[in-house]
C-alpha cells in the first residue's frame, strides 16, 4: 500500500506503520482492546497507513489502575532521577526529529517544515525545561500571625493520577505540553491522543519506556471520545484532567468531572483578533497576519482569523495579504515544495467547507479561495482552498464561530476605541495581535483586550518558559512556564505544636 505520493519514508517509520498498535498500559505493552481497531489515514491521500486499538471503558480502568500503582514508584525516585529521565527523553526526541516529524506529517498532514523543524524541537525543549523544575518544587516555613509555639510548614505534592486528553492539530507537541509539567510534579498519566492522530504519541511513550521510565508512569489509551475520552473524564480514580480541544467537549468534561470534583485545566477554542493600526509597518503586518491565519492549515486555536485594519491602510493591506494567500502551495506535507498541507480528516474538510459556504451564503465576499480542491495525484486528500473574506458582518457564522481551517476575514475600523470593541466582540479570549509603531498604544490597547495572550508586532511566539492560556470561553489554567506546574501540585500544610 502506497502511503505517500511524494516522498520516501525512513525505514523506522515504515516499520512502525507496519505494526498494529495496541494500548500502552503498565508493563503489558502492547495490549489488545476488546474495542477492536481504528484505521489511521494519511490526510494527503486518504489512504490507511496504520491501525490502532479502539480503547474502551475497561481499558481506561486498567490504565488508571496502572497509573495509580506506579504513583509511589515514580514518587519514590529522587527528584534528580526524575529530572534525568525527562532530560533524556528530550534528547531522544531531538535525536529522532526526522522520524517523529514524518509520523506527525503522515498523521496530521502538516508540512514537514513545520512538524520536524518546529513541533519536534519545541516538544523536546518542554521535557528539558520541566526536567529542571523537577528538583525545584519546594514548600516553605511559615510563622503564624497569631504567634504561639508552633512549627508550620507546607509541602508541595503531586495531585495523583492525571488524565491528559490532547487534540489532533499538534499531535506530538501536545504530548510535551501535558507530560512535561505533570511528570516533573510527580504525577502519573493516562494519555488519550486524538483518534485521528495517535501515532507520534504512541511512539514517544514507547521511547520513554525504552530509556527507563517505570511501567505505568505514562499509559496510552487510543480511541475516540465516546469510547475512551468520556470514561477517562468521568473516572472516579482520576485526580485531574488536562484537556486541549473544542469548547463543546470541554463542557462535557466539566460536567463529567463533578463525580469526584477532579481538578481541570481546559485550553479551549479561540476566535482571535489582529489589529493593524495606521502607523504599522505594513509589510510586517501583512506577513505576520498571514502566519496568524494560515499557519498549520489554520488548524490553530490561536489563529488570528479576525483581522481589523485601520481604514487609511485597508486597501494596500488587503491587496498584500490576498497576494500572499494566492501564493500558498497546497500539497502532500512530505513534499518539500508544499507550504500548506491538507486538513486532518474528511470530517474536518466537510466542516470547514460548510463554514466557507455559510460565509458566502450570508453575504461575505471571498476575495481568494472559497471551496475545496482536488490536486493531481491527491484526489482523495482532504484539501480546502485557502480563503480570505471581506464584507463580513459581526453576526455572520464565520465571524462568531471558530472555523479551524485556512479561512481569514478582513474588516476596517476608524478609531482605537472601535478597534478594541471589535477585538473583544467574541465569547473567546485566547490570543490577540497588535500592529503599531506606537509603544504607548501597544500598552494601552493590550490592557483593554480581554485575552490571555497579546502579541505586538509579532504573532504566535511561544517559549517553554512563558505561560500561555485563555480568558472567557477559551478555558482556564496555564500551559508552559512555571505557572503550568501549579495545576499538577497541591499544597499540604503541617502544624506541629512545640509547647
Amino acid at each position: 500500500m502506497s502511503r505517500t505520493a511524494t516522498a520516501s519514508l525512513l525505514p523506522e517509520v515504515e516499520a512502525f506503520l507496519d505494526r498494529e498498535h495496541g494500548l500502552i498500559v503498565g508493563a503489558g505493552r502492547p495490549a489488545a482492546s476488546d474495542g477492536g481497531l481504528i484505521d489511521v489515514h494519511n490526510p494527503a491521500t486518504g489512504r490507511r497507513i496504520s491501525r490502532v486499538a479502539a480503547g474502551t471503558a475497561a481499558d481506561v480502568d486498567a490504565a488508571v489502575a496502572a497509573a495509580r500503582g506506579a504513583l509511589p514508584v515514580w514518587n519514590g525516585l529522587a527528584p534528580a532521577e526524575r529530572a534525568n529521565l525527562l532530560w533524556r527523553l528530550g534528547e531522544e526526541i531531538e535525536r529522532r526529529a526526522v522520524e517523529l516529524g514524518q509520523l506527525d506529517t503522515l498523521d496530521n498532514g502538516k508540512p514537514t517544515s513545520e512538524s520536524a523543524t518546529l513541533d519536534v524541537p519545541l516538544c523536546a525543549s518542554l521535557f528539558k525545561y520541566y526536567a529542571g523544575w523537577a528538583t525545584k518544587i519546594e514548600g516553605e516555613t511559615i510563622t503564624p500571625s497569631g504567634g504561639g509555639a508552633f512549627h508550620v510548614y507546607t509541602r508541595r505534592e503531586p495531585v495523583g493520577v492525571v488524565g491528559a486528553i490532547i487534540p489532533w492539530n499538534f499531535p506530538l507537541l501536545m504530548v510535551g505540553y501535558k507530560l512535561g509539567p505533570a511528570l516533573a510534579a510527580g504525577n502519573t498519566v493516562v494519555l488519550k491522543p486524538a483518534e485521528q492522530t495517535p501515532l507520534s504519541a504512541l511512539r514517544l511513550v514507547e521511547l520513554a519506556l525504552e530509556i527507563g521510565f517505570p511501567p505505568g508512569v505514562v499509559n496510552v489509551v487510543t480511541g475516540d471520545g465516546e469510547g475512551a475520552g468520556a470514561p477517562l473524564s468521568g473516572h472516579l480514580d482520576v485526580d485531574k484532567i488536562t484537556f486541549t480541544g473544542e469548547n463543546a467537549t470541554g463542557q462535557k468534561i466539566l460536567e463529567a468531572s463533578k463525580g469526584n470534583m477532579k481538578r481541570l485545566s481546559l485550553e479551549l477554542g479561540g476566535k482571535s483578533p489582529s489589529l493593524v493600526f495606521e502607523d504599522a509597518d505594513l509589510q510586517a503586518a501583512i506577513d505576520g497576519t498571514f502566519g496568524a491565519v494560515y499557519f498549520n492549515q489554520g488548524q490553530c486555536c490561536i489563529a488570528g482569523a479576525r483581522v481589523f485594519v485601520h481604514r487609511s491602510v485597508y486597501e494596500p493591506f488587503l491587496a498584500g495579504l490576498a497576494e500572499k494567500v494566492r501564493g500558498i502551495r497546497l500539497g502532500d506535507g512530505l513534499d518539500p515544495r508544499t507550504t500548506m498541507g491538507p486538513l486532518v480528516s474528511r470530517e474536518q474538510q466537510e466542516r470547514v467547507s460548510g463554514m466557507i459556504a455559510a460565509g458566502v451564503g450570508e453575504g461575505a465576499t471571498a476575495v481568494v479561495g472559497g471551496g475545496t480542491v482536488q490536486l493531481p495525484g491527491l484526489a482523495d486528500g482532504y484539501f480546502v482552498q485557502p480563503t480570505l473574506f471581506t464584507d463580513v458582518e459581526r453576526d455572520m457564522t464565520i465571524m462568531r464561530r471558530e472555523i479551524f481551517g485556512p479561512v481569514g476575514m478582513v474588516g476596517a475600523f476608524d478609531t482605537e476605541e472601535e478597534a478594541v470593541t471589535l477585538a473583544n466582540d467574541t465569547q473567546f479570549g485566547l490570543a490577540s495581535g497588535i500592529w503599531t509603531r506606537d509603544v504607548k498604544r501597544t500598552h494601552r490597547v493590550a490592557a483593554q483586550i480581554k485575552a490571555g495572550v497579546v502579541w505586538s508586532n509579532t504573532y504566535g511566539m511561544f517559549d517553554v518558559a512563558v505561560p500561555y492560556g485563555g480568558f472567557k470561553a477559551s478555558g482556564y489554567g496555564k500551559e508552559l512556564g512555571r505557572e503550568a506546574l501549579d495545576p499538577y501540585l497541591q499544597t499540604k500544610t503541617v502544624w506541629i505544636d512545640l509547647s
